[in-house]
C-alpha cells in the first residue's frame, strides 16, 4: 500500500511543478502531493506496526533501519519540491 501511495505522491508533486510552470493553479496538486506523502508515511508505519504485533523481528531488523533513512530523505524532498512554487511566487513578488 505504501508503494502505491508513494507513487501517487510523486506523480502529484510533478503535476504540481508542471502546473506552476504552465501558469495554472497548482495549489490542489500541491496539497495532494503533501497529503499522499503523509499517507505514505502512515502506511509504512502501519506495516512496521504489524511486524511488531506478529513479532517478525527479522523483517524489522532487515527493513526498518534503511527505510528510516529513505523515508526521511524522500519526505524532505517531497516537502521542498511541493513548496517550491510558493517560494518562487514570494521571490517574484519582491
Amino acid at each position: 500500500m505504501w508503494l502505491i501511495l508513494g507513487l501517487i505522491a510523486i506523480v502529484a508533486t510533478f503535476i504540481n511543478l508542471y502546473m506552476y510552470t504552465t501558469g495554472k493553479d497548482y495549489k490542489l496538486a500541491m496539497t495532494t502531493g503533501l497529503s499522499f506523502t503523509a499517507l505514505t508515511l502512515c502506511a509504512e508505519h502501519s506495516l512496521v506496526s504489524n511486524w511488531v504485533k506478529v513479532e517478525d523481528w527479522t523483517a524489522l531488523l532487515d527493513v526498518a533501519p534503511s527505510m528510516e533513512k529513505a523515508l526521511w530523505f524522500l519526505t524532505i524532498v517531497s516537502i521542498l519540491l511541493n513548496i517550491t512554487p510558493i517560494l518562487l511566487e514570494l521571490k517574484n513578488k519582491k
